[in-house]
């Protein structure tokens, strides 16, 4: 009794003493539960969920070439093929491919991730039909002659018929803008007006549609939506397979293709190339029990079709069952398609879907595995996955997962309150690291099966009260730490002194060389700029220009060294060191030209003047340390390539360019796709040095964007071989290809000048500069 006795008394002891503690940690958890159970909504929370989702299908990609489908592209090269005419093509053009797709291809079921929602009127058959009632009007020769032809020009009517009896589904869309219209006809709707009567589900409001014409869906073709379900993040992760709209549900693009393949694929089905007689059904699952009260409501967990089951949230909506990156399933320009050019092997027996990938249509989207990726390629993934025979190609999140993590936050929650509030440090640290573990194996096995489990919420509430307990014994720094921040903090950036102070042994404040990139910014114009402001205007102006730019440069690793009136001079590599400097700066100096595009329109609203900044960088040997008066010191770098760098940022004007960059940065820095400028000789300096642009981060590249320097570098190539004439005419190129880049004209004006005094023999290309 005792032992029991003192056992209780340690044990309340030891809860008073961490009251605070447990408390926090029981605040923690009472905040994530109210987020899972819907009181209120933490942005960061679904945030984190989607960032998981992301990785976790990343890391599972299956990869390869399914080839059981087909993109039939309407890319670059369709709509420049002669022969199909300006987008969009023609009805007749379209029933040319449709008839081509299956009598000559044999695909086995056609989609359409495009909507046919305009008349043809390229045939001129109207002009004629009004001619024929007015101007014409009793002619009759005219009138017989307008009757022989008319089918021939009635190009919908040649549409439909290509389409009446084939394996097709059309594609349309939904619109919720406030003033969205309806345009065209709906199909059938695909289940009853009533199924969702007793489900607990929830459908966002439709306000319009965009769907096809009525000629061709008289034909009885099928049609499904393409609409997607887009996040927060602007990101597609799922595809509704059912809209409701007006009381009726429309199933989408992907569902009606598996329906139209599940009746092609009946043992019952004779006619190839041809509608089959009998589609599946579609049924809400789990089914509803018998005598059920209608004031209950059930979950949606399912959608089957025939004998296909595919899970979705209450929104039906399908998580999307991507394969891989873009290029997971074999691409066809259709333009092949029209001509013939292909062998019959390529799209026998395939599921066809006809989409683009042309930048010019509009049907690139951001998803999990890629920023840029087809919006038919969407679909795709969906149909592969409905049909897939194995377990899992779509990942499932029952309803019982909610509850179930209600539970689990509840009770894990309570253990770790109480746990962290009593354990040392290191063991606190072992605890957290070994829940990470198990949650992260336990959700990626899951993750395997087919079944989502919620993984955000047990991380956050591991880490928020970890944190918390950690914060709460260590309010109040170590000594040796917080003399090093008092005796430093004076030189270094506030940004580095948290870092440096974590092994303080490690730097030293006293002046060495050192390979560093230093960077230097300046606004154009700026006396101008200051005489057309009020005293708090010009303060207000260059305070928000200021903080712009120095965040840009604290958030890609930069030390600020000083503000000299409106200019910046920044650094990398010290005190902390930094092998990657130069890409770290020249990162930096494009995102704080992409900021000063934000700037701009924020200062035009305030009536303030436009601006313009030059920045300037160059990499190599300087002295960087502690330096100045025993008034005041600063730790600053110094040297000719300090210099070096601010001749640059002053040559940009004299380009029409707004960076400028040394040959040694070039060198240094990884992954930046650089535009050579010129060869120079500023002041200062006797040997000449090439200086060139940084133009994008290599991978983010276009191909337009490396095809125009390809011309440029070439144009460059020809005019220090003084082949004037042919220099001139790439310039003149670029120039119609870039007409608002200034230096292409520069360049032509020095030709004009060489031209008339021609230079020496031994000339070597170089611009000098005099001046700063």
């Amino acid at each position: 009794m005792l032992i029991s006795t003192s056992w209780r008394q340690r044990v309340s002891a030891a809860i008073r003493k961490s009251f605070v503690r447990i408390c926090g940690g029981l605040l923690v958890t009472l905040v994530l539960l109210g987020h899972i159970f819907g009181l209120y909504h933490i942005g960061f929370i679904e945030q984190l969920d989607n960032i998981i989702y992301d990785k976790r299908l990343n890391f599972t990609l299956a990869g390869g070439i399914d080839e059981r489908i087909v993109i039939l592209d309407i890319d670059e090269k369709a709509l420049a093929l002669e022969e199909l005419g300006r987008w969009p093509w023609g009805h007749d053009k379209m029933a040319g491919i449709v008839d081509t797709l299956f009598d000559r291809y044999e695909v086995k079921v056609l989609g359409f991730d495009t909507v046919w929602a305009e008349k043809d009127r390229g045939s001129g058959l109207e002009v004629l039909q009004k001619l024929e009632s007015e101007d014409l009007k009793g002619v009759p020769e005219f009138s017989q002659a307008l009757k022989k032809i008319a089918p021939k020009l009635d190009h919908e009517a040649i549409f439909a018929k290509a389409l009446k009896d084939r394996p097709v589904v059309l594609g349309y869309y939904f619109n919720s803008a406030a003033d969205a219209l309806e345009s065209g006809v709906l199909p059938d709707p695909v289940i009853a007006e009533d199924s969702f009567a007793q489900r607990e589900a929830y459908f966002p409001k439709r306000t319009g549609f965009g769907a096809n014409l009525d000629t061709l869906m008289q034909t009885g073709p099928m049609a499904g939506h393409f609409n997607p379900t887009v996040d927060s993040d602007g990101v597609i992760r799922r595809v509704p397979l059912i809209l409701e709209y007006k009381g009726q549900y429309y199933e989408s693009l992907a569902m009606g293709m598996v329906r139209l393949l599940i009746g092609i694929e009946n043992p019952d089905h004779t006619r190839n190339g041809r509608m089959p007689d009998q589609l599946p059904g579609v049924q809400l699952l789990p089914e509803l029990p018998e005598n059920s009260a209608p004031s209950f409501k059930f979950p949606v967990e399912a959608v089957s079709i025939g004998p296909v089951q595919v899970p979705v949230d209450s929104s039906t909506n399908v998580l999307v069952p991507y394969r891989g990156a873009r290029g997971s399933y074999h691409y066809i320009s259709i333009a092949d398609v029209y001509t013939g050019k292909l062998p019959k092997e390529a799209l026998k027996g395939k599921i066809a879907i006809i989409g683009t990938t042309a930048l010019g249509l509009a049907d690139l989207r951001s998803t999990p595995v890629s920023a840029i990726y087809p919006g038919v390629e969407i679909h795709a993934n969906l149909i592969a996955g409905m049909i897939s025979p194995q377990a899992g190609a779509i990942k499932s999140m029952p309803a019982f997962v909610k509850g179930g993590e209600l539970l689990g936050v509840a009770i894990f929650g309570l253990i770790l309150a109480v746990l962290f509030a009593q354990l040392a440090p290191m063991w606190s640290s072992v605890v957290t690291l070994c829940s990470v573990a198990a949650f992260t194996y336990l959700n990626l096995w899951a993750w395997n099966q087919g079944l989502i489990l919620p993984l955000a919420s047990f991380l956050l509430l591991i880490g928020f009260i970890y944190v918390m307990n950690m914060a709460y014994g260590y309010l109040v720094e170590a000594r040796s730490k917080r003399q090093f921040a008092d005796l430093f903090g004076q030189y270094v950036p506030p940004e580095l002194v948290e870092k440096m102070a974590e092994d303080p042994e490690k730097y030293s404040m006293e002046g060495k060389k050192a390979v560093l990139t230093v960077l230097f910014s300046d606004v154009v114009g700026f006396t101008s700029i200051s005489e057309r402001l009020t005293p708090h205007e010009l303060s207000a102006f260059i305070n928000e220009y200021l903080t712009a730019m120095s965040m840009v440069i604290r958030e890609n690793g930069g030390t600020l060294d000083k503000y000299i009136g409106d200019a910046i001079m920044a650094f990398w590599g010290a005190p902390i060191s930094d092998a990657e400097h130069a890409t770290r700066g020249v990162i930096a100096s494009l995102k704080m030209q992409s900021k000063l595009k934000e700037l701009k329109e924020s200062f035009v609203k305030k009536g303030w003047p436009a601006i313009a900044v030059g920045i300037g960088l160059s990499s190599g040997d300087m002295t960087v340390g502690d330096m100045g008066s025993k008034i005041r010191k600063a730790y600053t770098v110094m040297g000719d390539t300090v210099n070096l760098g601010s001749r640059l940022e002053g040559i940009t004007r004299q380009y029409g360019v707004s960076i400028l960059v040394s040959n040694e940065t070039v060198n240094l820095a990884q992954g930046i796709l650089f535009r050579e400028i010129d060869m120079v000789r500023v002041k200062g300096k006797d040997n000449p040095i090439r200086i060139y642009e940084p133009m994008a981060i290599d991978a983010e590249a276009d191909a337009t964007l490396r095809d125009n320097l390809a011309i440029w570098h070439s144009a460059l190539t020809e005019y220090r071989a003084q082949k004037w004439d042919s220099a001139q005419n790439l310039l003149k190129k670029l120039i119609q290809l870039e007409p608002e880049t200034r230096l292409y004209q520069i360049y032509i004006d020095r030709i004009a000048e060489l031209r008339l005094d021609p230079p020496p023999s031994d000339w070597d290309g170089v611009k000098k500069f005099d001046s700063k």
